[in-house]
């Protein structure tokens, strides 16, 4: 695959759902300065979640930002919005450009290796657009991305290079489950950024 192709693959899903993976969308000093900016200058916070009753501090440390100060809801903890940085709209510039959509706000994780990775999951917030397009950029260590149907439990996986953007949209988080599965061989970090659609009318 020529990771420099303007052109995504064919959709990763076999059904049910749209994902587009597009590779490497910045070379490799794009992509390492990339990372280097957004580590220094993204307030960064370790993510919170209820659970059970409880409230879980994570190690994995989140961002969250936006055209407004939105409020957005996710295990039960609410988020508002911190305005763009130039780092932040940069990157906006060229996803919206690659796919065709339009994003008004920023969810990011920090993952401080492979040890910390996402449980199954699937982003369909009341707050987020319907069907919307969330659009994935990943710096730093390259991560195994995977899918899980939430009927037929058929699954597939994509490695996530350094710069590669991947976008998920249709009905993908209707009927499918995606997480970041922890590993003991990354020893480096790795930030993602996911590009989404506040719903302003939900």
């Amino acid at each position: 695959m020529d990771l420099f192709n303007p052109n995504p693959i064919s959709s990763l899903l076999p059904f049910d759902g749209e994902v587009n993976y597009y590779g490497s969308i910045f070379n490799q000093q794009e992509a390492q300065n990339y990372f280097d900016q957004l580590l220094q200058n993204i307030e960064w916070n370790n993510d919170k979640a209820n659970m059970f009753g409880k409230l879980i501090i994570t190690k994995r440390k989140v961002a969250w930002y936006g055209d407004k100060p939105f409020n957005y809801t996710y295990s039960k903890t609410t988020k508002t919005a911190l305005p763009w940085t130039k780092e932040l709209l940069k990157l906006k510039a060229a996803i919206e450009q690659k796919t065709g959509e339009t994003y008004n706000s920023c969810l990011l994780n920090l993952y401080h290796s492979g040890e910390e990775g996402m449980a199954w999951h699937s982003d369909g917030e009341k707050d987020l657009k319907k069907n919307g397009s969330i659009a994935s950029l990943s710096f730093g260590a390259e991560r195994k991305f995977a899918f899980k149907h939430k009927t037929t439990k058929q699954t597939v996986s994509v490695l996530l290079e350094k710069g590669s953007l991947l976008e998920m949209k249709g009905r993908t988080q209707e009927n499918w489950l995606h997480r970041l599965p922890p590993t003991k061989k990354v020893k480096i970090p790795r930030i993602n950024l996911t590009f989404r659609t506040i719903d302003i009318n939900s």
